[in-house]
């Protein structure tokens, strides 16, 4: 069998490689290079499975479906248009799926992601549900490609609502950065799915500690593993190390974060450029924001983006918000 899929100029191999250039630079790894091969794909995938709560926590999973249930409703048109925008494995975009199926609406899905091997699973688990014909697929960057508007447009049928999934994505982005972004490619008669993992209990840093292991331990350490493996980095070369940032950059938001700290001096070329590292430097390879549900709806509100609906899950680590933009907003 033969697929073609759509890759968007902002994961081309040069501009890859440009962003790459930069993640040395900085030291700070660009998260999309946590995604891109197989090995990479398959560690996520894997790590999610024992560790993410809509996986492993019966609430949790009964909660999506109870949000994906009320979002269903929401859609009075008799067709909508599905963007999993950073689809990752697709399992929760086919939840909505088949609850809007169950209402006999006509269905069109998009599967977005920066990582070929996520949107070729995201889009064969759509096919076993879909028609070839409404099943679209997207590799690419959605903060670095200004026509994303655009394509989805031409991917949508008419008189139908279009619901954006953004699930799991926001801990890994600035938040400043991340919803202007999200904000523009929302219509007015849009509806957007947006989760967010969040620190349980009312004490904010003692909820982020709680949770400290869910990243902490082998399966995220392997995964995590395999950009500094493909860069040439070596075992006896350092450590990766996970603490927790506070309020970083004077948002209010705690992040935990993954470092890889250098044992010994450690040099790299790459396109003529050289890159030094010494023992004690650090490369940061990973964070991830814990929000709670009133810094969700803050970071939401100054993009105008309106929550409409919350569920919490028991645990207090995620939350889901059923949104649309402000009405009052400018287009």
């Amino acid at each position: 069998m033969i697929v073609s899929i759509n890759v968007h100029s902002s994961q081309f191999p040069e501009q890859l490689q440009v962003e790459l250039l930069e993640s040395l630079r900085t030291r700070k790894i660009n998260h999309k290079f946590h995604y891109e091969s197989r090995r990479q794909a398959k560690r996520w995938l894997d790590l999610h499975q024992k560790y993410s709560p809509s996986r492993n926590d019966s609430h949790t999973r009964e909660l999506y479906g109870e949000v994906f249930g009320v979002t269903a409703k929401f859609v009075e048109s008799p067709a909508a248009h599905i963007i999993g925008l950073g689809c990752g494995g697709g399992e929760k975009d086919m939840v909505l799926i088949e609850k809007l199926q169950r209402l006999g609406k006509m269905l069109v899905y998009s599967a977005c992601d920066s990582s070929v091997p996520l949107v070729l699973v995201s889009r064969q688990k759509a096919l076993k549900i879909l028609d070839e014909r409404h099943v679209h697929d997207l590799v690419a960057d959605f903060t670095n490609a200004d026509d994303l508007q655009r394509i989805f447009i031409t991917q949508t049928t008419g008189n139908s609502t279009r619901v954006i999934n953004f699930l799991g994505m926001i801990p890994n982005f600035e938040p400043e950065v991340i919803l202007p972004v999200l904000s523009s490619l929302i219509r007015p008669n849009d509806l957007l799915v947006f989760s967010a993992n969040l620190a349980p209990g009312d004490n904010y840093l003692a909820g982020i500690r709680k949770v400290l292991k869910q990243y902490d331990n082998p399966e995220t350490r392997a995964w995590l593993t395999c950009i500094l493996e493909d860069l040439g980095l070596e075992s006896n070369d350092g450590e990766l190390k996970f603490s927790i940032s506070e309020n970083v950059n004077d948002s209010g938001l705690h992040r935990i974060e993954a470092h890889f700290e250098f044992a010994r001096e450690w040099k790299t070329a790459m396109d003529g450029e050289e890159f030094e590292f010494v023992a004690g430097n650090k490369l940061r390879v990973f964070y991830s924001y814990r929000h709670t549900s009133e810094t969700v709806r803050e970071w939401l509100a100054k993009e105008s983006i309106e929550v409409v609906d919350e569920r919490l899950a028991c645990n207090g680590e995620e939350g889901i918000f059923i949104c649309r933009k402000n009405s009052h907003s400018p287009q």
